[in-house]
């Protein structure tokens, strides 16, 4: 159905009930009533939210990642933030804005493993693009192992202007760029947004121009790039280490 969507893995399902998603339905490989999986039966049965046991040739059907781990939930459709509530995010915790604009990711798993490194990051929300980049489907669900649940995520149609305005709220846009200087030197504190390309061309020129810097990670190995997962986590985790300098 168009406003539901599968749930696959322990991680992912457990975080939606426990952040209060509406949960239609649980379908669990029948014996599985260990770890986890014991804690999310009683966490549905306090919720009133039908629990079904299967066999694995049907649980193996219902599942779209093939990584179902014992356990399928349908729940209600993510609901995407705007901007503008991103950036409320993060003046209630009395923090300086920190956001992540992702320019055309394409790989599911690669959206799921940047919205878990934000999480933990406390990166206030993420900003995608409506056209050419994926969106909030299930494999991205269980690849962030349930941060998809509270780190808010923005889908804008054009990201130049949602640039734009950003810089008018007194954002910083720093540019991840093989050619910037190195993140070391680069001043990441402050209200700040972080863009980084998808996983092929990088960051588009469009967008690079409207960038108030580049910065780079340090390579001193014999390739030249890392997986934009990779190289949003580290980019993040430096910006966290100098904010809390």
């Amino acid at each position: 159905m168009e406003n539901e969507l599968i749930l696959e893995g322990r991680n992912a399902v457990l975080e939606a009930i426990k952040a209060g998603r509406s949960i239609n339905k649980i379908y669990i490989l029948d014996g599985h009533k260990e770890g986890p999986i014991k804690k999310i039966i009683a966490d549905a049965r306090k919720r009133h939210i039908v629990v079904n046991f299967i066999d694995k040739e049907r649980l193996d059907r219902l599942s779209q990642t093939n990584k179902h781990q014992g356990i399928i939930a349908y729940a209600a459709a993510y609901n995407y933030s705007s901007v503008d509530e991103l950036l409320l995010r993060a003046e209630k915790k009395d923090e300086p804005p920190f956001i992540l604009i992702l320019d055309n990711i394409v790989d599911p798993h690669n959206l799921g493993a940047i919205i878990r490194s934000a999480n933990i990051a406390g990166v206030h929300g993420i900003i995608i693009p409506k056209r050419r980049a994926v969106g909030l489907t299930s494999i991205v669900a269980k690849t962030s192992a349930g941060a998809i649940e509270y780190t808010p995520v923005a889908k804008v149609t054009n990201l130049v202007r949602t640039i734009e305005l950003l810089k008018d709220k007194g954002l910083w846009i720093a540019c991840a760029d093989m050619d910037g200087e190195v993140m070391y030197t680069c001043d990441l504190k402050g209200p700040l947004a972080i863009v980084i390309g998808n996983e092929g061309e990088g960051v588009s020129r469009l967008i690079k121009e409207k960038c108030d810097f580049t910065t780079r990670i340090p390579m001193k190995g014999n390739i030249e790039s890392l997986n934009a997962s990779v190289a949003a986590a580290v980019l993040m985790f430096e910006a966290v280490r100098q904010r809390e300098d």
